[in-house]
């Protein structure tokens, strides 16, 4: 449990990017990827806009042919794993000689799979139901085709735990590296965008007309989006020797259950996570240079999570930099906290906090220093990332910033 674990390899698809640099730069800009969305007739809706990655191609990242055979959960976390075993280094061959894993996260999973089957069920029968459909939809699918495709023949999970599913992923694969039972984990999130997760935040009255505004006072509501965001991970040692860029250290995660309600969140619960998080990583509140928020924007959710920061870290919680990228990409779902843990990784390696766009009117329940709209320059050298879900699980991964001091 002594070994120490780091992150060597990153992959992003979203609809502010694919591949890590073009999404840092898009975040550090403040670019907005929401549009109008075009996978569902919003023509009955409230709402019409969403994070949608429009400009995904699957056919660059692996052959058409497997490409039509498989979800669009999966086509996005295959592209994602390539994206960061390629930026970590690691050949096929060295993937095939070890106990390489996959753990991945989501909420949704292929769901579009049986929404096309639903369509087609109502329109012509069972009859133009594709077999393929039922394959592609069991959560378990996505991370067994992106086992197949690396050839990774380690351990293999999906943990289906809604939007702390990418943490609870990180985690999970953080303490099997630890124990010894893997030598390299591909870890992260993904979720395709789907009608059923936009009807049912739109019917919940979750969603916002047209932009999200975490922390704002006149916050309105979240915007669903889509995306994967991939880690690799491995040992200290083992990246050392094999001359790998090491991007961060993962400290320690916490977990709790607020055990309390299934759509609005409880202070002690989000508490509990983050104070979990902490001591698993022996650090204290004030060792803390950044936060990446949950920040969903709807007005329960910020509430109660800037009501936890400050109970965990006093009056500090006024001060240390906090930011919501889901204020550009909308809640990405299970691919939510990957993409986060991404921005925490990031922020310590490149020494700049993304903003929190579409700030306009501080919220006196809400003050905290939110990086309105434009980026800061500021070393992180320990970065905590909150996740909080439906039903109340929540997840916090805490990241170190790498230097020559850790070695």
């Amino acid at each position: 449990m002594k070994q120490r674990i780091v992150v060597t390899g990153l992959g992003v698809v979203s609809s502010v990017g694919i591949g890590w640099k073009a999404f840092w730069e898009s975040l550090l800009a403040g670019r907005s990827g929401i549009s109008k969305i075009e996978y569902v007739d919003t023509g009955n809706y409230p709402t019409q806009y969403g994070g949608e990655v429009k400009s995904f191609d699957p056919t660059r990242f692996m052959p058409p042919e497997v490409a039509r055979r498989i979800g669009r959960g999966a086509q996005m976390a295959v592209a994602a794993t390539k994206l960061a075993i390629e930026d970590a280094g690691l050949s096929s061959q060295e993937l095939e000689s070890v106990r390489s894993g996959v753990c991945l996260g989501t909420t949704m999973a292929d769901i579009q799979a049986l929404e096309s089957a639903n369509k087609a069920w109502i329109q012509n029968g069972d009859r133009r139901i594709k077999p393929s459909w039922a394959a592609q939809y069991p959560s378990c699918s996505i991370s067994a085709h992106v086992a197949a495709f690396f050839k990774l023949h380690g351990p293999n999970y999906m943990i289906p735990n809604a939007c702390a599913a990418g943490n609870y992923a990180i985690g999970y694969a953080y303490d099997l590296l630890r124990l010894g039972k893997a030598d390299v984990m591909v870890a992260g999130g993904v979720d395709p965008f789907s009608r059923i997760a936009f009807t049912g935040f739109n019917r919940i009255f979750a969603v916002a007309p047209e932009r999200c505004q975490p922390f704002d006072k006149n916050r309105q509501g979240t915007l669903i989006g889509e995306g994967a965001g991939i880690l690799v991970l491995e040992p200290f040692e083992r990246a050392k020797e094999r001359g790998a860029t090491i991007y961060a250290e993962i400290l320690g995660y916490g977990l709790s259950c607020d055990a309390h309600h299934m759509t609005i969140p409880n202070v002690d619960g989000l508490t509990r996570v983050m104070e979990r998080a902490l001591n698993d990583a022996a650090i204290r509140p004030g060792d803390v240079d950044y936060i990446s928020a949950h920040g969903t924007g709807t007005p329960a959710n910020d509430k109660a999570e800037c009501a936890a920061i400050y109970r965990v870290f006093g009056e500090r919680g006024r001060t240390v930099p906090i930011s919501s990228i889901k204020s550009m990409l909308g809640h990405t779902m299970g691919a939510a906290s990957a993409l986060e843990a991404i921005v925490c990784v990031l922020a310590g390696y490149d020494a700049r906090i993304p903003p929190t766009i579409n700030h306009e009117e501080d919220d006196p329940e809400c003050p905290i220093a939110c990086v309105p709209n434009k980026f800061q320059h500021h070393i992180s050298r320990i970065v905590l990332n909150n996740s909080f879900a439906f039903g109340g699980n929540n997840a916090c991964t805490v990241f170190s910033h790498w230097s020559s001091k850790n070695i």
